[in-house]
């Protein structure tokens, strides 16, 4: 059976990953929920510029519109 995108994105929930944005932005980040705008939220999420952490989040809600790539760590 062929997963949807939604299903593999369901098999991340509770997973690290990395979520990177069309600004070229990156957060790691446990994914805790998405709609089907891709609308997601991450905890204990960290900014990360050019592969280094520069800050602790927390909670984040990023916009599904914004994102270009969401990859398990």
């Amino acid at each position: 059976m062929e997963a949807r995108p939604l299903d593999t994105l369901n098999k991340a929930r509770n997973k690290k990953v990395l979520v990177e944005l069309k600004n070229g932005k990156q957060f790691i980040g446990q994914i805790v929920s998405f709609d089907i705008h891709i609308n997601t939220v991450l905890e204990e999420a960290e900014e990360r510029v050019n592969g280094e952490i520069t800050r602790k989040l927390g909670t984040v809600f990023i916009r599904g519109d914004t994102i270009t790539i969401i990859s398990p760590q």
